[in-house]
């Protein structure tokens, strides 16, 4: 029963502090009563802890846009993330690409031109999808937590302590008013009294009576001047210490930004270091593709002249754009000489090759072999041998030796 008096009023003591507050707001909107003004340093640093929430918010979202484009995927994330769960891996776009272009290459043939260029683009684009994969973790713990724990942890503290604070002056400026009022109403009274006394000469045996209710008037005013008095001392001493914890909290928004710098530092360096993998990635490719014989036979026996471009003087040391001594890149004319005549010359291997089946020879990168026609083979291909090893090999991944 106890416990349940004590709710009671603490309800009822709940309810009027709203409802004081309550009326203080709007009286200050519409003019009627005074505002209590924050310091200029104390509202200067409450401008300064908005506007980081603001551009933070901003920062975080459309950083997360960058790295995951795909709305379905980054509310997967999201929701993954509220449940406490682990998000289950999915493989990202240059990853599908490349799976698609090995696919292709694997089905188009590896020992042709394009099959095989297929499958080192595909080769490529999965390691550019590894690297995406990397930068989008190192983003996500070195950039995106320290600016959602800013926004989810300390500065839902310093609005919480802002919102006491405001408390705090309503409950101020409502105290003062209480005090003024009571002591308007004191004045009035005493006037009042005072006058009915000098009036009432008359009814001699009211004189007492209206003498006692105005001793009385006096010391119940009085005594209400007294509490509203030191109910302003308690709130004026509340609202100045929450303005100094508020301002103690405001100040740690210099330390934030250095913090966010840093993690800024660590964003640029992760996405430098992303670039950078992709530039080599694509680099290793445009070398392997120039290595190509740069013009190919078609597989319809039919002469298909496919220009690769070649690498970047800028871009590639001049030791990588020169031939290498004693070779020359085969061209659809020697191939054509090769087939026309009986004898076998030396060739140099491009790249590694798998045999696709037991009639194809597998090849070395940089290793040299004998070649020969022979009548009524595919023109794509050669015979190779190799000691007591021979197969049919692909024309595209040789050079033909002076």
């Amino acid at each position: 029963m106890n416990i349940m008096d004590f709710n009671v009023k603490k309800l009822a003591a709940d309810a009027g502090t709203f409802l004081s507050r309550a009326v203080q707001f709007t009286e200050e909107k519409l003019g009627q009563a005074e505002k209590t003004e924050l310091d200029a340093h104390l509202e200067n640093l409450l401008s300064k802890a908005e506007c980081t929430k603001i551009w933070t918010e901003k920062i975080m979202k459309q950083t997360e846009v960058l790295l995951q484009p795909n709305p379905n995927a980054r509310i997967e994330e999201f929701v993954y993330e509220k449940l406490d769960r682990k998000a289950p891996s999915r493989i990202n776009n240059p990853e599908l690409l490349g799976q698609y272009m090995i696919d292709a290459g694997t089905e188009f043939g590896p020992g042709t031109a394009y099959g095989n260029a297929l499958i080192k683009c595909g080769e490529t684009q999965k390691r550019i999808g590894t690297a995406d994969r990397e930068l989008i973790q190192t983003s996500a713990l070195n950039f995106l937590t320290p600016l959602r724990n800013f926004i989810e942890g300390d500065y839902k503290t310093i609005a919480k302590e802002r919102k006491l604070l405001q408390n705090k002056r309503l409950d101020l400026d409502a105290a003062k008013t209480r005090l003024k009022k009571a002591k308007a109403a004191e004045t009035r009274n005493s006037q009042l009294n005072s006058a009915r006394l000098e009036g009432d000469n008359i009814m001699v045996n009211f004189s007492y009576m209206l003498n006692f209710l105005h001793v009385k008037w006096l010391k119940i005013w009085a005594e209400e001047v007294t509490k509203s008095e030191q109910e302003l001392r308690i709130t004026q001493s509340e609202f100045d210490r929450q303005a100094e914890i508020t301002r103690l909290l405001l100040e740690g928004i210099s330390s934030t930004h250095a913090h966010h710098l840093r993690c800024l530092n660590d964003f640029v360096e992760a996405q430098m270091t992303y670039y950078a993998q992709c530039y080599q990635y694509m680099l290793d490719l445009q070398k392997q593709l120039g290595s190509f014989p740069s013009n190919y036979l078609s597989n319809n026996n039919q002469t298909s002249v496919t220009p690769v471009p070649s690498v970047l003087p800028n871009a590639i040391g001049s030791s990588a754009m020169a031939s290498t001594s004693g070779l020359v890149i085969t061209s659809p004319s020697n191939l054509s000489d090769l087939k026309e005549c009986s004898g076998s010359r030396k060739a140099r291997v491009l790249y590694d090759y798998d045999a696709a089946n037991s009639t194809e020879l597998s090849l070395l990168a940089d290793e040299v072999i004998t070649v020969f026609s022979v009548v009524g083979m595919d023109s794509d291909w050669l015979m190779g041998e190799r000691g007591n090893q021979k197969g049919k090999v692909p024309i595209t991944y040789l050079e033909l030796l002076n």
